[in-house]
């Protein structure tokens, strides 16, 4: 319930600090002031006593209630000042505190209850003036006139349409605010997806080269030592280019709205995966079909991990030493593609076996597809198909 939480906090009086007794406290002595005054302009009521003076504190006193337990709050008020009329005393703000704990009852979703007990009063109020009046006090009283009916009816209405409505606009508002809580949760989610992937293709593929080097160079380590010199010389080109790439993905964790400090690449950097699969042993021809479009920096980064992915897998994978890449843009769409010859060797060479995964997920992102899997004549193929959305210009 609004303005609930636990009875006690660590102090074991965190509880009662949240209850509204500022706003009750202000309203019993408004509602016993101005009982007063009213007093004054209704001789012919009855004069304010003791059991008077409990009715009128009987309210706000209940109202210390009123946010975690609205139901009783609201019935015990409406009674109070049920008795209060049926007593015969002034009329006067002893009402505040109906309309305060109405409100409160609404606004916490007890509706029901607010409307029971708010009808019960007024039910009680036209017994009181219109047909029990020769039995109660004051003595004489003629009874109560109906025009005056209609203000009492606009004031139950007003009450009520009030509470209903400021209900609905917290209810709004917590929709809203539940609706942005998710929405920063999905994004939180979508960035950190987006960020595993990205660490995901540069160490993957880094490492299946140090991977492949480091084991060409332990077998040549004493038969051949500079060709194992070379290996090792592969292996620190690999890893300071992996440690580039890395702090670069890194970068984007830094405090929001810092631009990178370095541009993300893109398939204009295919020529250094063909080096660097040069380097693990594979040798990779590369085809271009079309005019080359420039594309946006999403679409650019995706189709350059695509294929870096793609020609990993055929290093860790792979027993064939050759790959085919083919760049294709058409009408509208990116094609990738990358053949090798096969067949599978069955060695994992490290890995979790993300790649396929984050590729079809980075193809989704764009709203293209991804194909994975043997080809007819043997060999693997891997195609992407990108919608092709030209760079904006600034």
């Amino acid at each position: 319930m609004p303005g609930g939480g636990t009875d006690k906090g660590p102090d074991g009086g965190a509880g009662l600090s949240r209850l509204p007794w500022f706003s009750s406290l202000v309203l019993a002595v408004f509602v016993t002031v101005g009982t007063g005054f009213a007093a004054e302009a209704q001789p012919d009521r009855e004069p304010l006593d003791a059991f008077a003076r409990v009715l009128l504190l009987a309210g706000p006193a209940l109202l210390v209630l009123r946010h975690r337990h609205p139901v009783f709050c609201v019935f015990g008020v409406a009674l109070s000042a049920a008795l209060y009329l049926g007593a015969g005393y002034p009329y006067g703000p002893i009402f505040i505190t109906v309309a305060v704990a109405c409100f409160a009852a609404i606004v916490a979703g007890h509706r029901a209850a607010a409307w029971w007990a708010i009808g019960l009063l007024w039910v009680s109020h036209l017994l009181v003036g219109h047909l029990l009046y020769p039995y109660l006090p004051p003595e004489g009283d003629a009874g109560a006139p109906w025009g005056p009916e209609v203000g009492v009816a606009a004031w139950v209405v007003a009450v009520l349409v009030g509470s209903e409505l400021v209900r609905v606009r917290r209810e709004q508002w917590i929709h809203a605010r539940a609706e942005r809580a998710a929405a920063e949760a999905r994004r939180a989610d979508e960035e950190r997806l987006r960020i595993a992937r990205e660490l995901h293709d540069v160490l993957a593929h880094s490492i299946s080269v140090i991977n492949v080097q480091a084991g060409v160079g332990l077998a040549l380590l004493d038969s051949d030592p500079e060709q194992a010199r070379t290996a090792l010389t592969t292996i620190k080109a690999a890893s300071k280019e992996a440690l580039g790439e890395v702090r670069q993905v890194l970068d984007t964790l830094r405090t929001s709205g810092d631009a990178p400090r370095a541009p993300a690449p893109g398939l204009d950097r295919l020529p250094e995966l063909v080096e660097q699969a040069a380097a693990a042993g594979l040798t990779v021809g590369t085809e271009t079909l079309g005019d080359r479009v420039a594309l946006s920096p999403g679409a650019d980064l995706a189709a350059f991990r695509i294929v870096q992915e793609a020609l990993t897998n055929v290093v860790r994978h792979s027993g064939s030493r050759t790959a085919h890449v083919q760049v294709g843009y058409g009408a509208g769409v990116l094609t990738l593609r990358v053949d090798d010859e096969g067949p599978a060797t069955g060695d994992e060479a490290g890995g979790g076996g993300n790649g396929l995964v984050g590729m079809r997920e980075r193809a989704a992102a764009l709203g293209g597809t991804i194909e994975a899997g043997p080809r007819p004549d043997g060999g693997f193929r891997v195609k992407a198909v990108l919608p092709l959305k030209p760079k904006e210009t600034p």
